[in-house]
């Protein structure tokens, strides 16, 4: 199994998103997981994300053994978290007053995978994401941010920042790219 790739947005994050995930070249063995702040509200990013890039995409599944090369959405009112090779939804309570939210996702695969993750704050609300950014950084991954002035919703990017102290904070384009290098070596 190549790099586990957690990517957390909310307002203005579909963008980035797209250019992120159809920059991994076909062949890619990295995991990707996407966390948007959808609520209970019915998603068509898989659907999106799979018509315009090189892997598949869809809703995660709990219970579903996690696979490289693939993309992994998380369903609509359900935390995502990864565990010793498998994907665990749940109901718990809302993280940042959203459900998906990116912090339980980030920190279970900082726990899981250590180093091997790439944590990735995006446009939006609120500060989901700056404490699984934290973890992912402690446990040895490697922590990025989108540039707060190319963020359509800068709160989420400026709060990564100010909590933690990320490797890179680049612009969606030089985050795809550097997403796409990184994932070429593990």
């Amino acid at each position: 199994m190549g790099a586990i790739v957690v990517i957390a947005a909310s307002a203005g994050g579909l963008d980035p998103i797209v250019r992120i995930t159809t920059a991994l070249p076909p062949g890619c063995r990295a995991s990707v997981f996407i966390v948007s702040h959808i609520g209970a509200n019915r998603s068509y990013l898989p659907d999106i994300l799979a018509s315009r890039g090189h892997l598949p995409a869809a809703f995660a599944q709990h219970g579903e053994v996690i696979k490289p090369g693939r993309i992994y959405v998380a369903q609509p009112d359900h935390h995502l978290r990864l565990r010793f090779g498998l994907i665990r939804l749940d109901q718990g309570p809302k993280v940042h007053f959203t459900r998906p939210a990116a912090d339980p996702l980030f920190i279970s695969a900082a726990e899981t995978y250590r180093e091997r993750v790439v944590g990735i704050v995006l446009s939006g609300g609120d500060s989901d994401g700056a404490e699984g950014l934290r973890a992912i950084k402690a446990h040895g991954g490697l922590s990025l941010v989108q540039e707060p002035e190319e963020a359509a919703m800068p709160d989420m990017p400026i709060a990564a920042l100010m909590r933690d102290h990320p490797q890179d904070c680049l612009t969606a384009d030089r985050l795809a790219e550097r997403v796409a290098t990184y994932c070429a070596g593990h």
